[in-house]
């Protein structure tokens, strides 16, 4: 295997994203299981979700 199979291949975003969503949903779902949620806990999942999709709409945006 090559460098360059290994590039097209683009494994690593790839393993990056899936972690990405996989810290997410556990962030998201954490706060859904939350008594009685702070403002600051509720900013931390929305800076999440939209890390999430600014990255997504980069690695979907991606041309090679």
């Amino acid at each position: 295997m090559t460098p360059e199979q290994l590039n097209a291949w683009r494994i690593i975003p790839r393993i990056l994203m899936f972690a990405m969503i996989g810290m997410t949903y556990r962030t998201v779902e954490w706060f859904m299981g939350l008594p009685d949620p702070n403002p600051e806990q509720a900013a931390l999942v929305s800076v999440m979700t939209g890390a999430l999709t600014g990255a997504f709409g980069l690695f979907l945006g991606k041309k090679e």
